[in-house]
């Protein structure tokens, strides 16, 4: 890796920017796992895929405007590459989330909170905090190819 590359990767404004768009992604994600759950009788791997599958194309969509804008190519072409590859390099992400959440969340345990049990949030805090790692560095290198040009 250039040293261009090292210096854009671990680059704080950027990684905060990756963080607040994640925040919101993860809004999203956990939204639905817990309707699709609670309200939805949906299997809590099933509907962690939904969630995340979701929150992908919510993050792509600013990070392409906002966190990454200065990178990639111009055109319709550039950008469904771009957006095929957040989606082929957030699988791994996804995958290391979702293993951690259905392991967390199979502990069974209870978070109350005014009455109602936040376990399943918690539990897929978790396993968003240990994939965002893998997606930060995956996205930056592969999908935005940042500090090449």
């Amino acid at each position: 890796m250039t040293e261009g590359r090292l210096d854009a990767l671990l680059s704080g404004v950027r990684f905060g920017q990756f963080a607040s768009v994640g925040a919101l992604g993860a809004v999203c994600d956990t939204s639905l796992v817990v309707l699709l759950t609670t309200y939805g009788g949906v299997y809590r791997g099933s509907a962690k895929l939904v969630g995340a599958e979701v929150a992908i194309v919510v993050m792509f969509l600013v990070n392409e405007h906002w966190t990454f804008s200065t990178e990639g190519g111009a055109g319709r072409w550039s950008f469904l590459r771009r957006f095929l590859k957040s989606n082929l390099v957030r699988a791994g992400g996804v995958l290391v989330a979702t293993v951690v959440f259905v392991f967390v969340s199979g502990l069974d345990y209870r978070l109350p909170v005014g009455g109602e049990s936040l376990w399943l949030v918690f539990a897929n805090g978790v396993g968003i905090g240990v994939g965002m790692f893998v997606n930060y560095v995956a996205e930056s290198l592969f999908t935005w190819r940042v500090g090449s040009s």
